[in-house]
Formats: structure tokens, C-alpha cells, sequence
């Protein structure tokens, strides 16, 4: 583990083990595995995943798919070690907390930290029905194997502050942990004057409207309530929150919002936007955020967002100290509300989404691997 990568031979064909239970269409940790993926194996490797019959075989072009059966969180975990032994790879690389792997990326954050910040937004009640709920304690015993225990043999985190919460809440080695910063294929992902044309002509959105973006499924989590809450403040009837991703209308009603379901590509919704808003309570480091910013685009996040290391405030967007704090919320939106200050950072923006094309993350994600597989 400690060998140098430049001592490595680095053109040796790899054998990769993707491991990532479940699926869904627009989420952010699959777009991701399946991205990498395809990095992986136009570098000449081999990719298989072993998940479960959720995930399509359409959606895995890259090599052999393992199904395993139970598709909850333990039930998975335990298949997994049951057949790890006839799983034949130089590197197991986990996308899924499970009770030991070569390589886990924590993509999804820590579930300990994230039930901490849950908590200081729920009344009594919520806390003590979600303290009955069997999934979360299961999660955190997958969590504290690969962590507390040690199941991780090396851990890749997105943000500073997932490696921050692993070496605090869990005392895992921090030589052992690195930052490998999102990747998105940015040539998908650029300001299109056409395209903006065309989608606010097909989302009825007017010339003289602010068009506001939320985009992400599990919509307490990443903080729409407060987007909804925000916006009610600006007092500005040209003003609309476009929503996109999968959760329930019935909670989040206004107005003002036009729910557009589960996208699989949000292209032309990001074209059709003017600011991108997600103020989220934990997220590792949204995506979604990261696309919105290499397309020009404004946003307002907040600071339990791993996406806000990499952006200055006032600059490429706004970050706000706490998801709840609205008053800050709605002077960001004020703030970029200005269309000559959204035209000037729209290509401060793209400049700064430059620096993590896919092609990096697959590189320094390919460098790790290369030396697990070659210990």
C-alpha cells in the first residue's frame, strides 16, 4: 500500500470489482460508477459489478454483472461475503457500505455525521421513530466495520469534509484515506444559447422570468423546503422553482413550482436555468451542483455540501452557513437575480468546472487501484 505510484507499472491490465447495490436511474452514485467505468475500460481494463436484479443489464456495457439476491443493505452485505471468494478480480472497489473491501469510496457520505445533522432539523418524535427504523442501524454497522474495524483496506473520499467525519467519528487512518474530487464528462456540460432558447420554450418559462433549479432525489435531505421557503421571501412574481428528481409533490406546494419528475438528462434543464439552488443538509458533494457550474451557472448551496470547497463565495455561487438560515438563503437568490452578474460568472464558472473532467478523477481513481492490485 505504501509503494509509490511511480514505481508501479502502471500499463499492466487490471482486473476491477465494482461493487453498488440497487439502482436507479437518476442517481448520482450510479451515474458516477458508470462513468468511471467507461474510463476504466477505454484505459484497457476489466470492469465487472456485482449488485443486484434492480440494476439493468442495459445499463452495465462494460463487462461481466454479477445479481446478487437480498436487496437490502445487510442482506447484500452478506451475500457479498459469501461469494467474495469466487469472485475473481485484483481489486475489489466498494461503492457500498459492506463489511470489508480493497477499496471503498464513500460516495454516499457518513451515515453517523449525516444522522447528527438530521437531527438538529427534526422535532422529538421524528428522531424517536427514526431511531426504531432497522435500516439505519444497519447501515451504521456496515459503516463501522469498514471504518471502526478497519474492513476498508483504503478509503476515497469526494470532499474534505467526509474525511474529516471518518478520521472524527470513527478514528479510521488518514493515510489511508484520499480525495478524489468528483468527475463529470464536461463536454456534455457547457452554456448553450440555442438549447436555452429551446428549453424555456418548453418549459412556458418567460423571457423576463427567473428560472431557479433544484435538482436531486430525496428532497428533505438536500433541502427543498427551504429552496420553496426562500423564494417566498424574494417577493418576486417573476420568479419560478423548476424541480427536478423523484420525491412527494404533496409536502412542497406553491405556486411557483413546476415539478418535472425524474430526469435521466438534465441537459436542457440546466440551459433553461438561471440559478441552480440546493440547500442541501448533507450531501458529500453533489453532482448535480458540479454539472450546474460547468454550464455557467450561479449556485447556492451550503456548507454541509462537499461541493462548496471548490467554489468562492460571491464568485461562483453562494454558500450559505446552514440549510434552515432562509434570510441567507433569499439574499443569495437576490444577489443572483442580477442578470449582468450571472452573465459575467458564467464563464469564471466553467472555468472553474474545468479542473474536474472524468478523465482526472479516472486517472487518480486508477492510480489507487494499481496499487491495492499490485500489492
Amino acid at each position: 500500500m505504501g509503494r509509490n505510484v511511480s514505481t508501479l507499472d502502471m500499463t499492466r491490465k487490471l482486473s476491477i470489482g465494482f461493487v453498488r447495490r440497487g439502482y436507479s436511474q437518476t442517481g448520482g452514485a450510479e451515474a458516477y460508477l458508470k462513468r468511471l467505468a467507461r474510463g476504466v475500460v477505454g484505459a484497457g481494463h476489466d470492469a465487472q459489478l456485482i449488485t443486484t436484479h434492480d440494476w439493468p443489464k442495459t445499463e452495465w456495457p462494460f463487462g461481466a454483472r454479477r445479481r446478487l439476491q437480498s436487496g437490502s443493505v445487510l442482506g447484500f452485505a452478506n451475500g457479498l461475503k459469501q461469494v467474495r471468494p469466487q469472485i475473481r478480480c485484483n481489486v475489489l472497489m466498494s461503492l457500498e457500505r459492506v463489511w470489508n473491501c480493497d477499496v471503498y469510496r464513500a460516495g454516499d457520505g457518513v451515515h453517523r455525521a449525516w444522522l447528527a445533522r438530521r437531527r438538529k432539523f427534526e422535532i422529538p418524535l421524528e428522531r424517536f421513530i427514526r431511531g426504531l427504523n432497522r435500516k439505519h442501524r444497519d447501515i451504521l454497522q456496515l459503516e463501522g466495520a469498514l471504518f471502526a474495524n478497519r474492513g476498508a483496506g483504503r478509503v476515497i473520499v469526494n470532499s474534505q469534509m467526509v474525511k474529516s467525519e471518518i478520521i472524527d467519528l470513527y478514528r479510521y487512518p488518514a493515510d489511508n484515506i484520499t480525495l478524489v474530487r468528483n468527475g463529470i464528462p464536461l463536454e456534455q456540460f457547457r452554456f448553450d444559447p440555442e438549447l436555452r432558447e429551446k428549453s424555456r420554450d418548453e418549459l412556458n418559462v418567460k423571457p423576463d422570468e427567473i428560472a431557479l433549479l433544484f435538482a436531486g432525489s430525496g428532497w428533505e435531505r438536500k433541502g427543498l423546503r427551504f429552496a420553496i421557503a426562500a423564494m417566498a421571501l424574494c417577493h418576486n412574481r417573476k420568479m419560478r422553482l423548476l424541480v427536478a428528481g423523484r420525491g412527494n409533490q404533496r409536502y412542497y406546494k406553491s405556486k411557483r413550482i413546476q415539478f418535472l419528475g425524474e430526469m435521466p438528462d438534465l441537459v436542457r434543464i440546466y440551459a433553461a436555468a438561471d440559478i441552480f439552488i440546493l440547500p442541501t443538509i448533507y450531501d458529500p458533494f453533489s453532482n448535480a451542483c458540479l454539472e450546474a457550474l460547468a454550464c455557467g451557472i450561479p449556485v447556492i448551496t451550503t456548507h454541509s455540501n462537499g461541493f462548496s470547497e471548490i467554489i468562492a463565495d460571491g464568485l461562483h455561487g453562494s454558500i450559505v452557513d446552514s440549510a434552515n438560515n432562509v434570510a441567507a438563503l433569499r439574499d443569495a437568490i437576490r444577489f443572483w437575480s442580477d442578470a449582468a452578474r450571472r452573465a459575467a460568472a458564467r464563464s469564471t464558472n466553467s472555468e472553474c468546472a474545468a479542473q474536474f473532467d472524468i478523465s482526472k478523477n479516472v486517472e487518480q481513481t486508477l492510480a489507487i487501484l494499481f496499487q491495492i492490485g499490485s500489492g
